[in-house]
């Protein structure tokens, strides 16, 4: 029995040392492959892409602009991916009143905004669609960010449904051709008179007929707004003045990677890149160039998804406290000079911005952007907000838009609302007084 028994204890020994051996061995494979996949853990998840949006979605969330003229098409697709300085654009207008062509062209060159913001307050049905509107036109900056291509072949596709419903054709208000780019038909749309622009407003259902995916939940003419036979109407005409000094900034460079092309002779594209580089190009202050998106511009806001993020260096929906911190404080260090931040003169009220609250703390997720506003734009809270940020109402702008009146469409076409007038957008224009100022109405 004895033997027996030192046989057993030895092979309970050899099973227990056994079970170790293979133990460590199971560590030690595991920290080789650790070490092995660490290198790419470490690199920013830039190609953990998210889906794509189908074409079906971008074709409905290009709808309601994708008959605009190319330049004024490019200009707005470029603002949509700046939502912050687009709500503070409105709210400025609202208390920047009465101002001629020449005075509000000076006044909104000195707010610190893209160009594209700045060259749109001569426009204020247009940013007041973006404005009211600001999710659908925070997911359609983001999306131009992440497929800008495919973007641009959405209202390719969405031009030739009107056109073939005979809804998209020259008038006197604008030009439409079909050109060949690249052995591709390209449907290209401009202004009939070079020194005047007209904003269309049109019913998407009535211009292209039923959506395969809904088109975006906002403010359409209602029947009856048109004139007879017309599914496109246009409001009064803006005159291309000392807004648009150097001609458009933008324009739609169809062909390859329907890249947008910038002019940096314009008004005030040129102005940002001489004082401060705000504006991002490919190559010199002269002549055109591709667009690139500029984050020092996009004010916190989080992009659309992880990879896009990654490449302008900023937070996406459901990123960290942390994650959101550090990337303010970088916001912070890109926009400030060499010498401090200081009183940077831009515009009535603007100087002094403070921006020690603009870095670390609870609050940087939220962070407020009042005073970045015009005349007595200074430390407001509340208001609305784009993602995680909180953007300020401004005392005179509370429930109204920049050009007073209510929400919806009224049934009066294309009259003037204000002294600017009204081109189409709007709703229950308001009328009387001075309007938000800039371009001769015609």
């Amino acid at each position: 029995m004895k033997p027996q028994l030192v046989s057993t204890s030895n092979l309970l020994r050899f099973l227990r040392e056994l079970t170790a051996v293979l133990c460590v061995a199971t560590l030690t494979l595991g920290t080789t492959a650790s070490a092995t996949s660490s290198p790419q853990q470490a690199t920013p998840p830039a190609e953990q892409a998210a889906s794509k949006i189908p074409p079906d979605q971008l074709d409905s969330l290009v709808a309601p602009i994708a008959l605009y003229p190319d330049p004024l098409l490019s200009q707005t697709l470029v603002a949509s991916t700046y939502p912050l300085e687009v709500i503070q654009l409105q709210q400025w207008l609202a208390q920047n009143k009465g101002m001629n062509e020449k005075q509000l062209a000076d006044a909104v060159k000195k707010q610190d905004w893209d160009p594209s913001i700045q060259g749109l307050a001569a426009l204020p049905d247009v940013v007041k669609l973006l404005s009211e509107n600001i999710k659908w036109t925070t997911d359609l900056g983001n999306a131009f960010l992440a497929q800008q291509n495919d973007v641009m072949e959405a209202v390719q596709r969405m031009r030739k449904k009107a056109k073939d419903a005979g809804n998209l054709k020259s008038t006197e208000q604008v030009k439409v051709e079909v050109k060949t780019v690249e052995s591709q038909p390209v449907i290209v749309v401009e202004q009939a008179n070079p020194q005047v622009v007209y904003v269309p407003s049109y019913n998407p259902t009535v211009v292209y007929g039923a959506p395969v995916y809904a088109y975006p939940p906002i403010a359409y003419p209602p029947p009856g707004y048109y004139a007879a036979g017309m599914a496109i109407s246009f409001g009064v005409g803006v005159a291309m003045g000392a807004m648009w000094g150097g001609g458009w900034g933008y324009n739609c460079g169809w062909g390859g990677n329907n890249n947008v092309t910038i002019n940096n002779n314009n008004n005030f594209v040129n102005n940002s890149n001489r004082v401060n580089g705000g504006n991002r190009v490919n190559g010199g202050n002269r002549g055109n160039s591709n667009w690139q998106h500029n984050p020092q511009h996009r004010g916190g806001a989080p992009y659309g998804d992880r990879g896009t993020a990654n490449k302008f260096g900023g937070t996406t929906r459901g990123d960290s406290m942390q994650n959101r911190q550090a990337n303010a404080r970088q916001n912070v260090a890109r926009q400030q000079p060499a010498g401090g931040m200081g009183n940077r003169g831009t515009g009535p009220g603007a100087g002094n911005r403070d921006m020690g609250n603009r870095g670390a703390g609870a609050s940087a997720g939220t962070r407020d952007v009042g005073n970045r506003g015009g005349a007595g734009a200074g430390n407001r809270s509340g208001g609305d907000r784009v993602g995680n940020q909180r953007v300020p109402n401004s005392p005179s702008s509370t429930n109204r838009s920049a050009f007073g009146g209510a929400g919806g469409m009224s049934g009066s076409g294309a009259r003037a609302s204000q002294s600017r007038g009204s081109s189409s957008m709007g709703g229950s224009r308001g009328g009387g007084g001075r309007g938000g100022g800039g371009g001769r109405r015609r």
